[in-house]
């Protein structure tokens, strides 16, 4: 994790950046989880199959978020990315699911 940036998004800023397209969400877990239930407006690239290159890119008043359950994958993922390269790749919603649901917000 040393030199690998994180930025953590809240809640409330994760909530924000869907209602107004500023954030891609990218969920992380796996197949199982996602099915099990995800946050509306995420897409999928599980960790085992972890793909820096195909996440897509920042920019242009959009920001990749990662998330999974607890927050702890995401921080493993960062670091992947930035050290394949992916500089765009620093946020994180660190409540992941576990935040989410307890919040009370939607589910799909």
């Amino acid at each position: 994790m040393a030199g690998t940036i994180v930025e953590n998004v809240s809640l409330q800023e994760l909530k924000q950046g869907l209602a107004d397209g500023s954030i891609t969400l990218i969920d992380i877990r796996e197949q199982n989880e996602w099915d099990a239930g995800h946050i509306p407006g995420a897409t999928l690239h599980p960790l085992s199959a972890f793909d820096p290159a195909a996440l897509p890119a920042s920019g242009a008043g959009k920001r990749v978020v990662l998330h999974c359950r607890s927050g702890r994958r995401t921080l493993a993922a960062l670091e992947a990315a930035q050290g394949a390269g992916r500089d765009d790749i620093r946020a994180h919603f660190g409540g992941g699911m576990l935040e989410w649901q307890g919040a009370g917000e939607p589910v799909i």
